[in-house]
């Protein structure tokens, strides 16, 4: 299993930085948008992020175990892998960058806290679909895209403006390990770690 991850942190490095890399050019164009407006933006990136993120997670685990999965089992799979992830990458990582950049209007939003009536259906509408179709190749994709892009939000919100060259490198680095990691891991290592190897 730690071989497989090793291998898939390598395949999936590429695309995450040619996503965190779109990040920093959104970054320049709205880096002066009002709080607001970044805002909302993050909550329309986060939940459909949380979606692709569940539908996948379920996939995963129902395209490699031997049989049909009970429906009670990948719905706490999807849901907590989703769910717990994303918030993981869109929402506390880039509040560690936003506190050690001491930015002026950091904050944490936990969506499915926040917005819990929003986030939380649709981690369950991605678990539903993975049940009847499950896929994980484009869903994966848009999942580590939108999750940069909910991540950058999520740091300009905190911007209030300020912005220079350094903040472009560090952000960079924290979209980066911010979506990584975290997403391997959703989709990958997390719903691959409760098959067991008769199961497979």
């Amino acid at each position: 299993m730690f071989k497989q991850i090793i291998i898939e942190l390598k395949r999936h490095a590429p695309f995450t930085a040619f996503g965190a890399l779109t990040g920093i050019g959104i970054m320049i164009v709205f880096r002066n948008l009002p709080f607001k407006v970044s805002y909302n933006i993050f909550y329309i990136l986060h939940p459909i992020h949380v979606l692709l993120s569940a539908l996948v997670t379920a996939s995963m685990y129902e395209l490699h175990i031997k049989k049909k999965p009970k429906l009670w089992g990948l719905l706490l799979i999807g849901y907590f892998g989703s769910i717990g992830i994303a918030t993981l990458s869109d929402s506390i990582i880039p509040y560690l960058g936003e506190t050690l950049l001491n930015l002026p209007n950091r904050g944490i939003h936990i969506g499915f806290i926040e917005k819990w009536w929003l986030v939380n259906p649709l981690a369950f509408v991605g678990i539903t679909i993975a049940y009847f179709r499950p896929r994980t190749k484009f869903p994966h994709a848009g999942h580590v895209l939108l999750s940069t892009w909910a991540t950058l939000f999520h740091i300009i919100m905190a911007l209030g403006g300020t912005i220079n060259l350094a903040l472009f490198a560090i952000t960079f680095l924290f979209l980066f390990l911010g979506v990584w990691i975290p997403c391997c891991t959703s989709d990958i290592v997390f719903p691959l770690s409760f098959i067991k190897e008769n199961e497979k």
